[in-house]
């Protein structure tokens, strides 16, 4: 039996996953306030929904990433306070997002955050982290697609050009 074949609990991490959880923990810190940001800015009920679902999500992670790092002696990176509740009628209309800009930034991060997960999971030895990220890789690309029916229901997605054109032969 070699170092890596007990319980992946007990296996040391490498660099790598060290540097991946801290990371994703730094990120998704930054990402909750951010997305606590948006949620003010934000008039759709249903693009709301997808924010509240997103940040919770976000704060499930966060709890498993940190436990893992304090177990394994790692310092924690430092998170940015909460986000207030703020009215909607009290951002002043040049200094708000809109909800198409936000759902595209949703859409983007997700996507960015889906290619994170892949990356995590490739590179993990320690089968309880490659199972973690394979978690996360899920419940992202379930709100990846709840947020692209949104932007196909709501008119705000904008697709590259088409290819309908074919070359006659």
């Amino acid at each position: 039996m070699g170092i890596l074949s007990g319980n992946p609990k007990d296996e040391p991490l490498h660099y790598g996953e060290v540097f991946g959880v801290w990371t994703n923990l730094a990120t998704n810190y930054g990402m909750i306030a951010g997305y606590q940001t948006f949620y003010n800015h934000t008039g759709d009920e249903d693009l709301r929904k997808i924010i509240e679902d997103i940040i919770q999500g976000a704060r499930e992670e966060v709890k498993q990433l940190e436990k893992i790092l304090k177990v394994n002696g790692v310092g924690l990176p430092p998170a940015p306070p909460e986000r207030p509740l703020a009215r909607l009628e009290d951002i002043p209309p040049g200094a708000k997002f809109n909800d198409p800009e936000i759902s595209a930034a949703l859409s983007a991060n997700l996507a960015a955050g889906l290619m994170a997960c892949s990356q995590a999971m490739g590179m993990s030895t320690r089968e309880d982290i490659g199972l973690m990220y394979g978690q996360f890789h899920m419940n992202t690309a379930q709100l990846g697609a709840r947020l692209l029916r949104l932007n196909k229901t709501k008119g705000w997605l904008v697709p590259p050009p088409l290819h309908v054109d074919y070359p006659q032969k």
